[in-house]
């Protein structure tokens, strides 16, 4: 069995990337975006945690938050909001027979990808990634036309400006 290992640092700040299963042409995240903020907010309530940044493509998520600081326990966090989402959700989708054995569901991938920020130029390079996203995967020209993000409120609070990133991804240096 693999050894993943994680960075449990208790109070620390964290990139995440979070995956469906299926991910060509399956818009459901963004199909159930009411779903997913309930839940995710349901999950703060019970275990507090700090949103930086978030964005929510139709079949991936990035965010940047920070954890309480006597707390690591990123893991719960994500294990409730996945089965959160999945419970509210019809059994439409497709199991293997793997995932049926184990009474799983075939809507997120096992796995999410977790990176402990180290300093502030980690923290600004991945709320620039977070926020540039739709426009790397196409979904807009511009970030301040994707719908489900921070962008926004960030924009409001003058991290951001409206136009940022207005030359799409190749002004920030991103490949297309």
């Amino acid at each position: 069995m693999p050894d993943y290992r994680r960075a449990w640092h208790p109070g620390g700040t964290y990139f995440f990337t979070v995956n469906l299963l299926q991910r060509n042409g399956n818009d459901l995240l963004t199909r159930h975006i009411d779903l997913l903020r309930d839940t995710v907010r349901s999950v703060r309530q019970r275990h507090p945690f700090v949103i930086h940044g978030w964005v929510v493509l139709p079949d991936h998520l990035h965010c940047v938050i920070e954890l309480p600081l006597d707390d690591a326990d990123f893991a719960t966090r994500w294990r409730l909001i996945k089965m959160g989402v999945s419970k509210a959700l019809p059994r439409t989708e497709r199991l293997s027979e793997v995932r049926a054995n184990r009474g799983e569901r075939g809507i997120w991938q096992r796995r999410y990808w977790e990176h402990l920020i180290r300093d502030e130029a980690d923290f600004r390079a991945h709320m620039d990634y977070v926020h540039i996203n739709p426009v790397k995967h196409g979904l807009v020209a511009c970030v301040q036309d994707w719908p489900y993000s921070t962008f926004h409120h960030l924009v409001a609070q003058g991290v951001y400006p409206l136009d940022w990133a207005g030359g799409g991804v190749a002004s920030l240096g991103y490949p297309d």
